[in-house]
């Protein structure tokens, strides 16, 4: 494995080694200490390519850091958007949305595609057939919304995501349940009900809880992201090879 691909989301840091489109084992960190957590994993082997999407803005200083540990450093984030507007996608996408986007367009090349990313947010993107981007929408992700209920109403309990969930309510904590993942389920069919000649994909850190709740068919790809860094940064290997 020679590329090493990482993103750096709104709670935690996924990584993996890639050699053209193929992923190796992925890696995952929650703390403080993420861009020490990149060094540890480029030390192990250097990287023909880096490819970093953050959510967070990398600075001057450890931008410099991680080039000295690749031989090709490619960053997506905020301000570094020339990856972005390459791959002809609109330079306010977030870097795991256009990153989504790319890898999409490579699995379903021909086809009109909606990629619902399950995570802090639930974002909704949709790649028309002949590959353009058609456009997008951000809503609360699921645990989100759980919060929120808690945090904006001070008789409301922190509830988590259940296992199982009532079609109604018979309590508070059930209500709870019951309306955020009715609600989200409702928001799901009603984008399939919109675009249903659409090849439906679901990814990020929810994705399979709400697979499993569906009737129509879709596509659960966990490491859709990724997947988009490793053609990205197989795309410099193979201009300088």
């Amino acid at each position: 494995m020679s590329n090493l691909l990482v993103e750096i989301g709104n709670t935690a840091l996924k990584a993996a080694w890639s050699d053209g489109m193929t992923l190796g084992k992925t890696f995952r960190y929650q703390g403080e200490k993420m861009f020490d957590f990149i060094h540890s994993l480029a030390e192990k082997q250097k990287p023909e390519v880096m490819v970093l999407a953050s959510s967070i803005e990398v600075g001057r200083e450890e931008e410099e850091r991680l080039r000295k540990k690749c031989r090709k450093l490619v960053i997506m984030d905020r301000t570094r958007t020339e990856t972005v507007a390459r791959h002809s996608l609109p330079e306010y996408l977030s870097s795991d949305r256009a990153a989504s986007v790319i890898a999409a367009r490579y699995l379903f090349k021909g086809k009109g595609v909606l990629v619902f990313d399950f995570g802090t947010t639930l974002t909704i993107d949709q790649i028309e057939e002949d590959g353009e981007y058609g456009g997008g929408n951000i809503s609360l992700g699921c645990r989100t919304r759980f919060k929120a209920l808690n945090r904006y109403s001070r008789s409301l309990p922190l509830v988590d995501t259940p296992s199982i969930v009532r079609q109604t309510g018979d309590s508070i904590k059930s209500s709870i349940e019951s309306g955020v993942i009715s609600g989200i389920m409702f928001e799901i069919m009603g984008y399939l009900h919109l675009f249903p000649e659409k090849v439906a994909v679901f990814t990020g850190g929810d994705a399979l809880y709400f697979a499993k709740r569906m009737k129509n068919s879709i596509f659960a790809v966990s490491n859709l992201v990724l997947m988009g860094l490793a053609i990205i940064a197989d795309e410099y290997v193979e201009k300088n090879a």
